[in-house]
């Protein structure tokens, strides 16, 4: 009320109590760096020290890569992983939350090669080592880096003991469980189809694809000379003498030098056309209109059906690329054979396609796949002609050749561009390609069915989930968890110079790991190859044997994937290592599954559980950022926010000018923005519904910063109500005047439902319900209608009291709202809390929070204020009629009358109370049988309105006041006309006789 300050006589300012508070409008940077040391590192270390040990939450960090700058989806990630730990750490519980970063991987390696000389790489003279001397620098640096960027988002965590994944203790536990898995038999070597990139040089598991939509293949149809055919076919009198054909249609013409097979389905119906121009084709019969389309030709159906299991088993054809002296090579019938697309026949080629590696691996047919690591074809894709093909990409001039090939030999019945899914590396951004080689598998069939049950216990939030995590682990039977790269963990197997058998056991793996501690994981690349430490005592005897050290790394979901191994609260008396894993919903291919089934296969062979756990109690995902239209962020389009722009207030203007009122900034000076600090990106975190896809932009952020200056604005209003409060002055719940219980009720139900969002992690619930609750039921109702008891009664009366003592309960109560969501705010609060107040209270980032009493839940008060409302929004309405016309400026310059329905005994029991509520000067009221009293008539101006209270009518006016204006409190209460000049009324006096006394 500072305006009534300036207007009032000097005599009375020093009378009324109006609010002294030394909280600012803004915080400095050098007072928020404070703030910011307070409310994370020293009360992480508070809360380790006092916190009971025997009341843990542990929620664990799924490492950000440790590479590039960090953007909002990551402090979206960071933030929502700190509000959860703030929340449990006001229930009472030690907080365990170290974060880590996952150092190895392709993007560093690359990023190491780009900072050593190009002349070295050319000549072949960089090493392993200089890789990952280069490589570890690197992450080392960007750790350093985005450890200060995460921090300077109020994220309260044990920094001091984070981890790594190159962190010596973290290999050597994950070689641990690596050794659990090959005891339990589950990690094996197989010669097989994996998924290849060519553009990076090692093979992919499926969480590191991406998927094209709208890939443009080359797809071909060809023929290919049937040998053998069934006896009803060579029988045939039509076809007596009579070349056959069977047609494959392929995306992929490029695996045809690796065809070993073409696959049909029994039950299709099968069918012998001829083509004037490629002779007698055999198809599916409901492909005829397709293939005439494709072969632009009428063509006539020669045997019209014969059943796919007449032709499995008793058809052979010539293959294309192995020369006139090449075995025959087998039709045989396969599950996976449709008549959806192509021809009804599919050719096979067992190096380069999953189900097709299955199917011919039941038959003995062996795999092939004359394919280099770089995407080439080596000599053995044409032995015939070797230089037609050897060297070329696959996916560009190989593919081209192939079908040049093809169709010089007049196997080539047509090509054409087809669109499809197809699947890249999502690293480079190129496509993969499939291909045969041999690499290290760990076996996930044996495991599903015990990973799927652990999830039954687990809480999904959203929860879809679940759903989507066990689609990926019921579609995986195997992962692929070798790399052939130099930046990771080592897989710790040793070949046999001569056979090439490796060496992979419980026993050769302590001994690798025992050698790893002497000497250090680098010496694995560093050593001399024929060094005899690295080699089981056992084998190094054993005559003219000698063998190698392997140097394929491990795919880096396995790093991270046993991460859980570095939680080091016991389990005993836990169902769960963490009590929660939080990542975008992308980690449920990824982090989330490796995580699951490497835990899966460490209890499970320990014998821990009988029945099989998950590593998290509950598993939240969330999801991506966008921009105001639905975008993903791209510096290409120009729509990327950055952290740091949000906190120091760069993207936004102030929200009042800095220069005052009406004063025009001048046009050569910077404009001057409001810096919100890590409070401004925390709200528009937990405002967010981050079970979806996250929007943010400047319309976003500016709301945030308004309800963010709301409540910096609420907290100052506070704090200068409360300065001369101490909690010894609290009055009793039943000496509270009706608007301060009706503000308890509101209060209890905003604290009420703010915990129930945060047990539920539905923090933009109970932001939002903060929102509604500071806007309109606190200053719209329940601030304006005590204004007056605070500032112009005596300091120590109980209406007074009573105002502060609902003040004081409301400052406790939002503090702890906030203090997981601003804990940056909710730290300077305490800063600026009176003494008195500080004394007897605990420091609101430490309490532990509690619910309202269970008094202020008294639901008569709702039916109360629901009735209260109703008069005043017709009061206001009846005010905002007389503004219109010039007659009306403070709402105090106003009369009340009300006409109640029978019904209503409310307002007649809180009649004095009215006036404070409504904010006018006068209160009268009467029933529909009296009549209205005549100084309305005879008001200078007055208004009417109904309203229903019930079902029943009612009626208000307002009309000009019959009394004039006191110049202490300004409510007119002074009875005209004036005595006595500058005088005050009967309230006022008494104040002021009582003060002096």
């Amino acid at each position: 009320m500072p305006e009534l300050a300036r207007a009032i006589p000097r005599s009375w300012t020093s009378t009324l109590k109006l609010p002294k508070s030394s909280f600012p409008p803004r915080v400095s940077p050098i007072d928020r760096t404070k703030y910011l040391k307070r409310c994370t590192d020293d009360l992480y270390a508070w809360q380790r020290r006092e916190r009971p040990a025997d009341q843990p939450f542990v929620l664990h960090d799924g490492p950000p890569y440790a590479n590039g700058d960090l953007h909002v989806g990551h402090a979206l990630n960071k933030i929502l992983k700190d509000i959860i730990c703030r929340v449990q750490l006001g229930r009472g519980k030690r907080v365990r939350y170290v974060p880590g970063w996952d150092c190895h991987g392709l993007p560093i390696e690359l990023k190491a090669l780009q900072g050593l000389h190009p002349e070295d790489i050319a000549s072949g003279s960089v090493s392993a080592a200089d890789i990952r001397t280069s490589a570890r620098k690197l992450a080392r640096q960007a750790v350093k880096e985005q450890m200060k960027g995460f921090r300077g988002f109020a994220v309260m965590a044990d920094w001091e003991n984070h981890w790594k994944t190159m962190d010596k203790q973290f290999e050597m536990r994950q070689l641990g469980i690596f050794r659990e898995m090959v005891d339990r038999g589950l990690i094996y070597r197989k010669f097989k189809p994996v998924y290849w990139s060519p553009s990076t040089g090692t093979a992919l598991a499926e969480a590191e694809l991406e998927y094209k939509e709208d890939h443009i293949s080359t797809a071909a149809l060809v023929k290919f000379p049937l040998i053998d055919i069934p006896t009803c076919l060579s029988e045939n009198p039509l076809l007596r003498g009579k070349n056959l054909n069977a047609v494959i249609w392929t995306t992929a013409p490029w695996t045809l030098p690796a065809n070993a097979a073409i696959t049909i389905s029994e039950s299709l119906e099968y069918a012998i056309v001829l083509s004037e121009k490629h002779g007698h084709l055999l198809i599916a019969q409901s492909r005829l209109e397709y293939i005439q389309n494709m072969l632009k030709e009428e063509l006539s159906v020669i045997v019209p059906s014969i059943m796919g299991s007449e032709l499995a088993e008793r058809t052979t054809y010539r293959p294309l690329f192995k020369g006139p002296e090449a075995q025959p090579q087998p039709i045989f019938a396969a599950d996976f054979v449709t008549a959806d697309s192509g021809s009804g026949l599919v050719h096979s080629a067992p190096g380069h396609g999953m189900e097709d590696y299955e199917a011919c691996l039941a038959r003995g047919i062996p795999v092939f796949a004359p394919v280099n690591d770089e995407g080439k074809y080596t000599d053995k894709a044409m032995p015939l002609d070797p230089t037609r093909l050897t060297g070329k990409s696959v996916l560009g001039e190989g593919n081209t050749a192939v079908l040049e090939w093809v169709e010089s030999c007049g196997q080539l019945l047509a090509q054409h561009k087809y669109e499809h899914k197809y699947p890249y590396d999502w690293r480079s951004k190129l496509p993969v390609i499939i291909r045969a080689t041999e690499q290290w598998f760990a076996d996930v069939a044996d495991i599903r069915g015990d990973a799927l049950r652990a999830l039954e216990d687990v809480r999904f939030v959203p929860e879809t989930g679940k759903q989507r995590l066990e689609a990926f682990v019921k579609n995986r039977s195997e992962w692929c968890i070798s790399r052939q790269r130099a930046w990771g963990v080592p897989i710790p197997a040793i070949y046999h110079r001569t056979t090439g058998e490796a060496v992979l056991t419980k026993d050769s793996i302590s001994h690798i790991m025992t050698t790893i501690e002497e000497r250090g994981i680098d010496a694995w690349w560093t050593d001399a190859a024929d060094e005899a430490a690295w080699i089981p005592p056992s084998l190094r005897d054993e005559a003219g044997a000698g063998y190698r050290r392997g140097m394929d790394t491990m795919d880096v979901w396995f790093d991270s994937g046993t991460s859980w191994a570095e939680i080091d609260v016991p389990i005993e008396g836990r169902s769960h290592p963490a009590d929660v894993y939080l990542e975008g919903t992308d980690q449920h291919r990824g982090w989330f599954q490796s995580s699951l089934l490497t835990y899966i296969s460490h209890q499970l062979g320990s014998g821990q559980f009988t029945t099989p756990r998950a590593p998290y109690k509950n598993l939240i995902t969330h999801g991506f950022t966008l921009d105001e239209h639905g975008r993903k962020m791209s510096k290409s389009i120009g729509n990327v926010i950055h952290p740091q722009t949000i906190m120091d207030g760069t993207l936004l203007p102030p929200l009042k000018p800095r220069k005052g009122k009406g004063k025009k900034q001048p046009e050569n000076q910077e404009p001057m923005y409001d810096a919100l600090g890590p409070d401004a990106l925390r709200m528009w975190a937990a405002s967010s519904d981050y079970t979806r896809d996250v929007v943010i932009g400047k319309r976003v952020l500016q709301t945030v910063n308004t309800s963010l200056h709301k409540f910096r604005v609420t907290f100052k209003l506070l704090l200068g109500a409360l300065a001369d409060f101490s909690p010894a002055n609290v009055v009793p719940y039943e000496q509270l005047q009706l608007v301060d219980r009706i503000a308890l009720k509101h209060l209890s139900d905003m604290v009420l439902t703010s915990q129930k969002t945060s047990d539920n992690f539905e923090f933009y619930k109970g932001v939002s319900t903060m929102n509604r609750w500071a806007n309109l039921e606190f200053s719209a109702f329940y601030m304006e209608a005590i204004k007056d008891r605070l500032y112009t009664l005596g300091e120590d009366s109980t209406s007074r009291r009573a105002a502060q003592t609902t003040l004081f309960y409301i400052y406790n109560y939002l503090q702890e709202a906030l203090a997981p969501i601003t804990p940056v705010l909710v730290e300077e609060t305490w800063e600026h809390t009176p003494e008195s107040i500080r004394t007897e209270s605990e420091h609101p980032l430490q309490r532990i929070v509690s619910a309202p009493a269970p008094e202020w839940q008294d639901l008569t008060l709702d039916t109360s204020y629901q009735e209260l409302t109703v008069v005043h929004s017709a009061i206001k309405n009846l005010q905002e009629q007389a503004r219109s016309k010039k007659q009306l400026g403070s709402s105090l310059q106003s009369f009340v009358h009300i006409v109640l329905p029978s019904s209503s005994g409310l307002f007649q029991q809180y009649l004095s109370e009215l006036p404070d509520l409504f904010v006018v000067s006068s209160i009268t009221l009467s029933s529909h049988d009296e009549a209205i009293p005549t100084d309305i008539k005879d008001a200078e101006w007055q208004y009417e309105e109904t309203f229903e209270l019930g079902d029943q009518p009612g009626k208000v006016y307002v009309y000009a006041p019959q009394a004039s204006k006191c110049p202490r409190c300004w409510r007119y209460a002074i009875p005209d006309p004036v005595a006595i000049e500058d005088a005050i009324c009967n309230r006022c006096e008494t104040v002021i006789h009582e003060a002096n006394a």
